[in-house]
């Protein structure tokens, strides 16, 4: 299968005024779609071609050789599992499952919050921060530029993007509002919960 952009689970304009058209329009119809584009072109005729994305993660991480592969594939998975993780009117506390695991596993919401956050500000320059299930546990992570948890044998059930091009339009350089903004204004829980299973 070839990388494809996926469709927008809303319209351009639905998160704002928290993440505005124009963000999306760079971030999704540039950013994304440049990854689209570079790595069907390094896929082409390789012996990866035709693998799913995760199969191609898995076989390139950390292979040197490989890097524009994997990045390329990577930022194409962690982009379009971040539109999912976020819909109009989300944020806040949390409903269901993930609910109670929070509580459980991380000790709170605001605990949560505040683990997240400084996973995000914490991740110098480009990169995620992450809920994850790591041996059936909930945890916060951060990866740098492409990176994402499903190399390290952890399930990603929520990320932020914390490249600069995910908010610097709307945000400039204030990374922590726009970090507050995702977790109070926009997480999809519904789409964590489906994810935790």
């Amino acid at each position: 299968m070839s990388l494809i952009l996926p469709q927008l689970p809303y319209a351009l304009n639905a998160l704002e005024p928290h993440i505005s058209a124009r963000t999306l329009e760079f971030h999704h119809g540039k950013h994304h779609q440049a990854y689209v584009d570079n790595g069907n072109k390094l896929l082409a005729g390789s012996d990866l071609a035709g693998q799913s994305m995760e199969e191609i993660m898995g076989k390139t991480a950390g292979d040197a050789g490989k890097a524009g592969i994997f990045n390329n594939v990577a930022q194409v998975w962690n982009h379009s599992f971040y539109w999912q993780g976020m819909k109009p009117g989300g944020g806040g506390p949390p409903t269901g499952k993930i609910a109670e695991r929070i509580k459980t596993d991380l000790g709170g919401f605001d605990k949560f919050v505040e683990e997240f956050k400084n996973a995000g500000a914490t991740q110098f320059g480009s990169g995620w921060a992450w809920l994850v299930l790591a041996d059936g546990k909930l945890k916060i992570s951060k990866t740098p530029n492409a990176e994402n948890p499903l190399t390290q044998g952890m399930k990603p059930l929520l990320t932020m993007d914390v490249w600069e091009h995910a908010y610097y339009l709307d945000y400039q350089n204030r990374r922590p509002d726009y970090m507050a903004t995702f977790l109070e204004k926009l997480v999809n829980w519904e789409f964590v919960n489906a994810n935790l299973g």
